[in-house]
């Protein structure tokens, strides 16, 4: 049975078939884009195909601060849905005019079913530069999975098995899909995927914005040292220090705690026993010996 495919849109222009850029500035005075709307403000209501995850406070605050000043320069994508509109694409403006004290924002009202809406949505928030990695990853995953009719969940080890896969069409889809995005699909799938791999702790703190090049600094440490790394990250360390911290750890001895462990090991293991020379045995005997009292309590009451 032939997948039916969707058909690919590289940009919200393509999508659309039209302009959605920016109002356009004639003589000092704004220009809407044509089919452009006032919708108020409160008729509005997030999307339910928004990829980020995270809105920064400090960022909204500088946005809201100009639209005072400017007002609403690029209409906010919506549809139309029971009950009012839906956004689309333009989330962050909607709700940073909420913070200026706007009534009114400008919108396109298109008609546009879940797959479009969701590939707008993602593409709109993919070009801007402040998506965290870890919302880039899904929003690049769900781009994936609408382009190749995939569901998400599937999506990683497709992409590992065109990897070793001779040309297709998948693969023809994904390098026009990924052209726009920055990177090649191939880069993704090696470098990127794996970072949803990485211990919960860590995802989390990129998710709420901890830089990749130091996240890939506390990885390389001790899960057990993580939580002080990522504090020590967020509380403004550079790279540099951050890398000092964990060489430092790396110089560590081992804790006692874990020698002891791997010594107690070794004394159970009775492939390592009967390996023993005489001589390693006599010098076996005499260090036990030397066992602290309430050890040896310990192994007679076992």
């Amino acid at each position: 049975m032939t997948r039916k495919r969707p058909e690919r849109k590289r940009d919200l222009a393509g999508l659309l078939g039209e302009d959605v850029g920016p109002l356009r500035k004639r003589n000092g005075t704004t220009a809407a884009v044509p089919g452009t709307v006032s919708l108020p403000v409160t008729a509005l209501r997030p999307g339910r195909h928004q990829p980020r995850r995270q809105f920064d406070q400090a960022a909204l605050e500088a946005l809201a601060a100009s639209l005072r000043t400017e007002g609403v320069l690029q209409p906010l994508l919506v549809r139309p849905v029971e009950g009012g509109h839906e956004i689309v694409a333009g989330e962050r403006r909607w709700r940073a005019a909420e913070l200026a004290g706007l009534t009114e924002v400008p919108v396109l009202v298109r008609e546009l079913d879940d797959r479009q809406a969701r590939a707008a949505a993602l593409i709109e928030n993919l070009q801007r530069q402040d998506l965290n990695v870890i919302d880039e990853i899904d929003g690049k995953l769900g781009l994936v999975a609408v382009t190749l009719g995939l569901e998400q969940e599937a999506v990683p080890g497709r992409l590992m098995q065109l990897l070793h896969e001779a040309p297709s069409k998948d693969q023809a889809e994904l390098e026009a899909l990924f052209a726009p995005l920055g990177e090649s699909w191939q880069s993704f799938a090696k470098n990127k995927l794996r970072i949803l791999n990485w211990p919960p702790q860590v995802v989390e703190a990129l998710r709420a914005g901890l830089p990749r090049t130091l996240a890939a600094l506390i990885v390389s440490a001790p899960e057990e040292h993580h939580a002080s790394l990522i504090a020590q990250a967020q509380g403004g360390a550079t790279r540099a220090e951050l890398r000092a911290a964990v060489d430092a750890l790396a110089r560590q001895p081992r804790r006692a705690t874990n020698r002891a462990a791997m010594v107690a090991k070794r004394l159970a293991s009775r492939r390592f026993m009967a390996g023993l020379s005489p001589e390693d045995q006599k010098a076996l005997d005499r260090w036990l010996a030397k066992m602290p009292a309430f050890l040896e309590n310990e192994a007679q009451d076992d």
